[in-house]
């Protein structure tokens, strides 16, 4: 607007972000995206591995890429293919690489352990499967600093946080939303929930004392969905739909929920606004399913509190968008954020990088910035504990570490029961009488597990090495 251009232009170091598509050879060709209608985003990346939902016959299924693996996906190969329905979010463990969870239409959450090589075939056996929703689930997410801490909500209202590593539900949070949850955030040390619901309520949600410490009605006038996310110091930002069906923005202070600290309008177009947040630049995102564009702002402590930095433009519309922690970038080229755009039979990275001359690690760019290691065992969480991200510096660049296995260990549902039944005497059946047999059958169990596996890998290599001396010729 005109009342922009005459304002004395505002000191920012991010006033120049651009945004760049990469080169073609640098794109995954030939995927067949979920053509699912879901305002989830159906792609999640980390420094190894891009993931995104695709198009299964009867089940549900992502494919998982490794980064360097551009161009086009051969078509045999392997999903994830464990979902009797459709997969509808997925997400990648902050604190170990190799970890993804799917959430999925035939009720269950599951996740699953990617390793490092390409596997010959689908990958069918999650590590683990959380049972608990009784309608299909359309949201996960990850605790930012307790280990194995996962968060799903469902269409039944109902939100359940899991500790991954026993298998077992930690709190189901359910006589909190009346109606259809469409997003849930985490802050940034995971003390606190922020959702948005069909019955055009924000709440702010303390998860272990099960209790709504704020909500708005209303944040956005309009019938069609909210989205909201924490941004720094506890504020919230929203995006949402005003009376009129133009698409809006706010930004909202916990202590005073009234009023919005700001409310701005933006275009009339109907595709919600999924908002993504980078702490360390303090920049949102905005990209819109079905727009072509990505809108960015900064978000700062003066007036008018939400500024517009630029517009990334393209032609093609996107039909979800992943986003890379911050530890996966490339500090060399001044890369601050990282898109994976997903098209009908693509995906395609998009960096964007605030230009600078020199070539050293420019330091004002990148504050120190989460790092894998959680700060927090799940059961210290629960008890209410919280603790800050661990912090590391990308000053030499990240170097993603090899795969850790995800060890579940479910807890012995019999010492927590009594035995069905009125015999209550100790029998020679007692667990323990069994224990040194049964460890010996595991540890052979995981001795050919790790055959197998190494076994899988070698047939790979093979198979690659057979591949370039055919080169193509069958």
């Amino acid at each position: 607007s005109p009342a922009m251009s005459r304002r004395v232009v505002r000191q920012s170091k991010f006033r120049h972000v651009f945004g760049q598509p990469v080169k073609a050879d640098q794109m995954y060709e030939d995927i067949r995206v979920s053509k699912v209608t879901c305002d989830s985003s159906f792609c999640a990346v980390n420094p190894k591995f891009v993931a995104i939902i695709v198009e299964s016959g009867g089940g549900g299924a992502f494919i998982v890429l490794p980064l360097a693996k551009t161009g086009r996906v051969d078509k045999n190969h392997p999903l994830v293919t464990g979902h009797t329905a459709p997969v509808l979010d997925i997400d990648w463990c902050p604190h170990n690489d190799n970890v993804i969870a799917s959430a999925s239409e035939d009720t269950t959450v599951m996740v699953w352990q990617i390793p490092d090589y390409v596997p010959v075939r689908n990958i069918t056996e999650p590590v683990v499967t959380l049972e608990g929703h009784s309608k299909r689930v359309s949201i996960i997410s990850w605790h930012p600093t307790a280990r194995n801490v996962l968060l799903s909500a469902g269409c039944d209202n109902l939100v359940i946080l899991w500790n991954v590593g026993t298998g077992e539900m930690l709190l189901a949070l359910d006589d909190m939303h009346t109606d259809l949850i469409y997003n849930v955030g985490w802050n940034r040390n995971g003390s606190l929930l922020v959702t948005t619901c069909k019955d055009k309520k924000v709440r702010v949600i303390d998860p272990r004392k099960q209790q709504i410490i704020a909500e708005k009605t209303k944040p956005h006038d309009g019938t069609r969905p909210i989205r909201a996310i924490f941004v720094a110091d506890g504020k919230i930002f929203t995006t949402g739909f005003s009376r009129m069906s133009e698409r809006q923005l706010g930004l909202w202070d916990l202590n005073n929920f009234e009023e919005p600290i700001a409310l701005q309008e933006m275009d009339t177009s109907n595709g919600v606004l999924l908002p993504f947040y980078d702490a360390d630049s303090s920049i949102v995102y905005l990209c819109g399913k079905g727009d072509s564009s990505i809108r960015y702002f900064e978000i700062t402590d003066e007036a008018p509190y939400v500024h517009y930095l630029n517009t990334y433009s393209s032609k093609e519309p996107q039909r979800g968008m992943g986003f890379m922690p911050k530890r996966g970038l490339d500090v060399s080229k001044c890369e601050i954020a990282r898109f994976f755009k997903l098209h009908e039979r693509k995906c395609e990275p998009i960096v964007m990088t605030v230009p600078r001359k020199s070539d050293l690690f420019q330091d004002d760019l990148y504050p120190d910035t989460p790092g894998p290691e959680p700060a927090l065992e799940a059961d210290e969480w629960l008890s209410g504990k919280d603790a800050e991200p661990i912090l590391i510096s990308l000053r030499d660049g990240y170097v993603p570490i090899k795969n850790r296995e995800l060890k579940v260990v479910k807890k012995n549902i019999l010492d927590s029961k009594p035995p069905p039944g009125p015999r209550r005497s100790h029998s020679t059946c007692d667990s323990d009488y069994f224990s040194p047999a049964l460890e010996e059958v595991l540890e052979e169990i995981r001795a050919l597990k790790e055959t197998v596996q190494a076994q899988e890998k070698r047939i790979s290599d093979l198979e690659n090495k057979l591949g370039q001396f055919t080169n193509g010729t069958d």
